[in-house]
């Protein structure tokens, strides 16, 4: 399994909900520090770049041993961007100027501050063992759409079909929800597809405790109770 793995750690300065959240110190640390320190645990992963258009989140990154080789441009940090364009705009970038070309891209978010090497390294695994396009990781939904109701003029409606036949919570199909974890493909299947999915696409499951994903202010303060707690993780 020698092969160029390129991590890309999404980052930019703009966040809404939580103002320079990237840099907001969770348990003493830059929350994208969290991150940068997993993913320099790995035992795969050879290269480990940030992308941002932020010259302090730039500045913390290195601080704790990303690389930013380029800012990311401007227009690539608006809201309306799709998350895939500053990767392949990476991708590109350090094919042109740095001569390294990557086998696999994987991108971590700072956004998973419980997502720890463990899980990289066995995702990492799980991929080039199977051969497949791609990996993305998952996590087991709590709420459950076949117990869910719709409103179709004022009336109370089942959402899926056939939800009145789970008459038990242990007779539920299980389902599943991205978690923004881990998004990890072959370098040729992004630049082709434009895409991490492909009919050729594995998941990783991890379990809830480590799939919390920071998006609200309310996270941050959970996130923040969990790192003080004894909770075993």
């Amino acid at each position: 399994m020698d092969k160029n793995i390129l991590a890309i750690i999404p980052a930019r300065g703009g966040s809404k909900r939580i103002p320079q959240k990237n840099l907001k110190l969770l348990k003493g640390k830059p929350l994208i520090a969290h991150t940068i320190e997993e993913c320099k645990k790995s035992k795969y992963i050879d290269k480990i770049v940030v992308s941002t258009e932020d010259l302090e989140i730039a500045r913390i990154s290195e601080l704790y041993g990303a690389e930013v080789p380029v800012l990311r441009p401007n227009e690539l940090a608006a809201d309306e961007i799709l998350g895939i364009d500053p990767i392949i705009h990476m991708i590109k970038w350090i094919e042109d100027n740095e001569n390294y070309k990557a086998d696999y891209v994987i991108c971590l978010q700072c956004t998973s501050p419980f997502r720890s090497a463990k899980h990289i390294d066995e995702a990492v695994k799980k991929l080039l063992e199977s051969g497949h396009d791609s990996i993305v990781s998952i996590s087991e939904c709590q709420e459950n759409p076949h117990w869910m109701k719709k409103m179709e003029n004022g009336i109370m409606k089942d959402f899926m079909e056939n939800s009145r036949f789970y008459s038990r919570s242990q007779e539920l199909p299980k389902i599943y929800k991205l978690n923004g974890a881990i998004y990890m493909a072959k370098t040729e299947v992004i630049l082709e597809n434009r895409n991490w999915y492909t009919e050729n696409t594995i998941p990783y499951v991890m379990e809830k405790i480590h799939s919390l994903d920071i998006d609200e202010p309310m996270d941050f303060k959970f996130a923040e109770f969990l790192m003080g707690s004894d909770f075993e993780f």
